[in-house]
């Protein structure tokens, strides 16, 4: 039998859209003598579908999608996921499933067990869980089909949750010659190795193969990263799909002995290492965030001659195009000439639009005309916030009369402790950076340079000064922050690993800096909550899937 695992970036809602992609994937695979096409989780619809779920027009569609879908197969078989009716007069109204469809009628359908409530998942509040495990029979094999979780129990990053059945022991125990995962799984930057680990050993536990056929392409904040794969059943990767992009391969599994690939010279892509799968991430997500949510895909930014927004000029130059970026560099009184240089030489380097829009005389208007209320006060935050609040409204003055969508350049860490200006540098419609630290941003860019184009393209003074806002004279970040490294490490202890404050001074970290950022973090939950949407490229990002209250008491000090 040869069977094609496909990979193909579809959008949330656009219904009519993914069933042309899916007709189109499978034309393609009947011409090329496939017997079956195996297709991720909820194909059909797009992941995640969120409260579209819960619009019966929204369920209605689907329903109809797929029997147009099992209608359209011929020879080719088509294993796809889509949304599906609960049968049962009780419980949520429609299930996660996986539908196998031949030759116009329906083979079988699998619906999902293991509904994933944790993180930025939230399926149990949309979708009825399977409760009847069963083997698929068709084409003279007894095939186990799972849909994501099924096959994830107790496997994840982080343990969420104890489930007390696992579909993929079952499904063996019910004599499965083959098991089959069509997934969603997003991107995190450690995911893919550890996701292969665990399909590597569920395969070589159970003794049979695994076929595994993954989402790819970005909606919203979620990246899917796709690395759809073949596993033997002695754990061995037999083929693997691209990273971050669409792709497909083909399999022949014969009569007797393991599936083995069709093309064997280009069957297990490599993984990109850690720098470039994130900038790959983020250069998908933002080219996804634009062109599905039908912007015209201009883009504006502030460029300040700093590290993060020339990382975030690069990856919309590389997602939109050169011609689709402005980038506005805005110096105040306290800028240096550097800021305005790097900036210059940024943009003639990616060959972006660039405009010098000095904020002086709107940031001497804005004291002038706060004399009378605040006197003859000392300089503090107030100036400081004025002149990021002067140039968010220069951006978005540009965003609303050019149609251009301003992105916003802050990195995770400074919105972590708060070091940013709410209405000013925090404005945008997407935070390109939000869940990349500083230290990490840092590592992209010289990777960009020695690597990716092996030439300076970000400014190597820009790369190598000490990073600072320059709201005030000869203001660093370390003024008020720990150095970076630092920071980073009790950031992603805190947030990612979440440790208490005792663990993470324990593993060497300065008390008072420990405690200190603690603080800083914990306060400013209500400035994230107002920040633009963020991609996520880490297993605990700031947005849908790190949910704390605002107004609370609970600490982490220890």
């Amino acid at each position: 039998m040869n069977i094609r695992i496909q990979q193909i970036n579809v959008t949330v809602g656009d219904i009519r859209g993914n069933e042309a992609l899916v007709v189109k994937a499978l034309r393609e695979a009947e011409g090329d003598g496939v017997e079956l096409l195996i297709l991720p989780e909820l194909v059909t619809c797009g992941y995640p579908p969120m409260d579209l779920l819960e619009r019966r027009s929204f369920q209605q569609a689907l329903f109809d999608v797929n029997d147009r879908l099992v209608r359209a197969t011929g020879k080719t078989a088509l294993l796809f996921g889509s949304v599906g009716k609960n049968p049962a007069p009780q419980g949520r109204p429609v299930h996660n499933i996986a539908i196998l469809a031949h030759e116009g009628n329906v083979v079988d359908t699998v619906r999902k067990t293991l509904l994933p409530t944790y993180d930025v998942f939230d399926e149990f509040r949309y979708f009825e869980p399977n409760r009847e495990i069963h083997v698929t029979g068709w084409a003279g094999r007894k095939w186990g089909i799972t849909i994501c979780e099924d096959i994830w129990n107790n496997q994840n990053e982080y343990n969420y949750h104890t489930y007390d059945i696992e579909p993929a022991d079952e499904l063996r125990k019910l004599g499965a010659e083959v098991l089959v995962n069509i997934s969603a799984s997003p991107f995190t930057r450690r995911k893919p190795e550890m996701r292969e680990d665990m399909l590597q050993r569920h395969a070589k536990r159970l003794g049979i193969p695994l076929l595994y056929a993954n989402q790819v392409g970005a909606n919203t904040e979620l990246v899917f990263d796709g690395i759809s794969s073949v596993i033997s059943a002695q754990g061995d990767v037999v083929m693997r799909l691209a990273t971050l992009r669409e792709d497909r391969g083909d399999v022949k599994w014969p009569a007797s002995g393991p599936p083995v690939p069709r093309n064997a010279e280009s069957a297990i892509a490599p993984f990109p290492g850690r720098e470039e799968r994130i900038f790959r991430a983020l250069v998908l997500g933002l080219r996804d965030y634009v062109g599905k949510s039908g912007m015209p895909g201009r883009v504006v930014l502030g460029l300040s001659g700093g590290i993060d927004s020339a990382l975030t000029a690069v990856i919309a130059r590389e997602a939109l195009g050169p011609e689709q970026v402005m980038g506005i560099t805005m110096p105040s009184p306290f800028s240096s000439g550097g800021s305005v240089s790097d900036s210059e030489q940024l943009a003639g380097n990616l060959g972006i639009q660039f405009y010098n829009v000095p904020i002086k005389n709107i940031y001497d208007a804005f004291l002038q005309a706060l004399e009378p209320v605040l006197g003859e006060t000392e300089f503090d935050v107030t100036e400081e916030n004025i002149q990021s609040r002067s140039r968010g409204t220069l951006l978005m003055a540009v965003s609303n009369k050019l149609g251009h969508m301003l992105l916003n350049t802050g990195n995770k860490s400074e919105l972590a402790v708060g070091y940013c200006t709410l209405y000013g540098d925090m404005a945008g419609g997407l935070s390109v950076l939000s869940d990349v630290y500083k230290t990490e941003v840092f590592r992209v860019s010289r990777w960009l340079n020695e690597e990716y184009y092996g030439r300076e393209v970000i400014p190597w003074s820009t790369i190598e000064k000490p990073p600072s806002a320059e709201l005030r004279p000869d203001q660093k970040d370390t003024d008020s922050l720990p150095e970076y490294d630092v920071l980073d490490g009790i950031l992603r202890s805190y947030i990612e690993d979440q440790l208490p404050a005792e663990a993470i001074i324990a593993a060497g970290y300065p008390e008072n800096q420990v405690r200190d950022v603690i603080r800083m973090v914990d306060r400013n939950e209500y400035k994230r909550r107002q920040s633009a949407p963020g991609l996520r490229v880490s297993s605990k990002a700031f947005g849908s899937g790190r949910r704390l209250p605002i107004v609370q008491r609970w600490t982490e000090m220890g």
